[in-house]
C-alpha cells in the first residue's frame, strides 16, 4: 500500500527505484534492482517474488513486459498485485490487479512507470510522471525523488507517510547482485520520511566525494582531491567524522600536512573521542601517520 516510480535514465544508463507509504520498513520489501538488468517496484497485497524472479528473467534478456506477463500468469491472486518494472533497454511495464483498494493505478512513460494505491486520489500517478519528465536532464535519484515529492503534494497515501526508500544501480552487468549499486538508502520510520531521505541522499553524496578524494590523493592529483574533498564537506558541513577522514586523507599522503593538521585539530577540540580514535590508528600502523601528530592533537 503505497506510491512509487521504477525508471530509466536514458542519458546515463541507470536505473532505480523510489518508494514511500505509511508502512513500517517499506524499503525492505518494494524496491528491488540490479545493475545492468533493471529495476523491480513491487506492492498493494505484496507478493515479494515479483521482485528477485523479476530480475532474474530480466537478466537472461527477457522484456520487462514479458518478465511481468509471466509472473502474473503464474500467480493465484493477480488481481489484487500491483507490480511495475523497467529493463537496461528502458522498456516499462506495469500492473494494477482489478482489487487493488483505490485509489488505485499507474502511469507509463519513455523508460519508467509511476504506481500507487490506497492513494487520496487519482490525480496522484500522472503528477508523479509530468515531475519526472519536468526533470529530465537532471540526476536520476534527484528525478525519482521529485516523483515521490509530487505524489505527496497531491495527497499521497490515504493512510499518511512512515517510511521510504531509494535505490539506484549502474548501468552495467555485475558478477554479483550486490554489486554496482549507486545508492540505497532506506528510512524505516520517520514522521518526514521523504525530507529525511533527501537528507540521507545528500550524506551519501558527501561521503562519496571524499572517498573519491582519497582515490585521487593515492593516484598523486593532490588539486583534484582537494576539490572533491571540498565538495564532499560542503554537502556535508555538519559532520565532524567526514572532516576527520579528510584530515587523515591529507596527513597520511604527505600532501598538504598543514591544512590536514589544522582540520584534525579543529575536529579533536570539539570532540575529544577522535584523538581517541588517531591513537587507535596509530596503534595499528593504519593509515601512515607521523606519531608528532598525536602531539599536536592532545594540545
Amino acid at each position: 500500500m503505497t506510491y512509487s516510480i521504477v525508471a530509466r535514465d536514458g542519458r546515463t544508463g541507470e536505473m532505480g527505484v523510489a518508494v514511500q507509504s505509511h508502512y513500517f520498513s517499506v524499503g525492505s520489501a518494494v524496491p528491488w534492482a540490479r545493475a545492468g538488468v533493471g529495476a523491480v517496484a513491487t506492492q498493494a497485497t505484496l507478493d515479494v517474488r515479483y521482485g528477485p524472479l523479476g530480475l532474474e528473467l530480466m537478466s537472461g534478456g527477457t522484456t520487462a513486459s514479458a518478465a511481468l506477463r509471466a509472473l502474473l500468469e503464474s500467480d493465484i491472486k493477480p488481481e489484487v498485485r500491483q507490480v511495475a518494472m523497467v529493463d537496461a533497454r528502458g522498456q516499462a511495464a506495469a500492473h494494477t490487479g482489478g482489487k487493488c483498494i483505490p485509489c488505485a493505478g499507474h502511469a507509463t512513460g519513455d523508460g519508467f512507470s509511476c504506481q500507487g494505491n490506497i492513494m487520496t486520489n487519482e490525480r496522484i500517478w500522472e503528477a508523479m510522471k509530468s515531475a519526472f519528465e519536468e526533470g529530465e536532464g537532471s540526476p536520476l535519484p534527484e528525478r525519482l525523488l521529485a516523483a515521490l515529492d509530487a505524489a505527496q503534494e497531491e495527497g499521497g497515501d490515504l493512510r499518511g507517510k512512515q517510511s521510504a526508500a531509494l535505490v539506484v544501480v549502474g548501468p552495467d552487468p555485475k558478477p554479483n547482485y550486490w554489486e554496482g549499486r549507486l545508492f540505497d538508502l532506506r528510512v524505516d520510520d520517520h514522521p518526514e520520511p521523504l525530507v529525511e531521505l533527501r537528507r540521507l541522499l545528500r550524506y551519501q553524496r558527501g561521503y562519496r566525494w571524499v572517498d573519491s578524494g582519497d582515490d585521487l590523493i593515492s593516484s598523486n592529483r593532490l588539486e583534484e582531491a582537494l576539490d572533491a574533498y571540498s565538495k564532499g564537506m560542503e554537502l556535508v558541513p555538519e559532520e565532524l567524522e567526514l572532516r576527520y577522514w579528510v584530515a587523515i586523507g591529507l596527513l597520511s599522503s604527505g600532501k598538504d600536512r598543514r591544512r590536514g593538521l589544522r582540520m584534525l585539530k579543529e575536529v579533536c577540540s570539539k570532540d575529544r573521542n577522535w584523538v581517541k580514535v588517531t591513537e587507535g590508528l596509530l596503534k595499528v600502523g593504519q593509515p601512515r601517520l607521523e606519531p608528532s601528530v598525536l602531539r599536536d592533537v592532545r594540545g
